[in-house]
């Protein structure tokens, strides 16, 4: 096993225990920021999952399969960061209007 499969598998573990924290936190918190937080923290599982899945051959990486290919290696790094986003602007936006 290569050093970047390794952290990989070890990004893969911690993020599945970041993302089942994360819905333990959804279920107490019903609150829209929190929850494009869990979406977001889901999200890069995902990315995880599909960089794992082209490491080990099962997706074709990218340049050598279809078009549909590149689209996906360019949004699932960016979607949690995109989720993240709107959670914060949703926090600021609720302080906003308490204030």
């Amino acid at each position: 096993m290569s050093a970047g499969m390794a952290a990989l598998a070890l990004r893969f573990i911690v993020m599945a225990v970041a993302t089942f924290l994360s819905i333990v936190v959804w279920s107490r918190f019903r609150d829209a920021s929190w929850m494009l937080i869990v979406i977001g923290i889901i999200a890069g599982y995902g990315d995880i999952l599909y960089s794992l899945l082209v490491e080990f051959g099962f997706l074709p990486e990218i340049g050598q399969g279809a078009r549909g290919a590149e689209i996906l290696a360019f949004v699932f790094p960016n979607l949690p960061w995109l989720f993240f986003s709107a959670a914060f602007i949703a926090m600021l936006a609720k302080n906003r209007n308490r204030g």
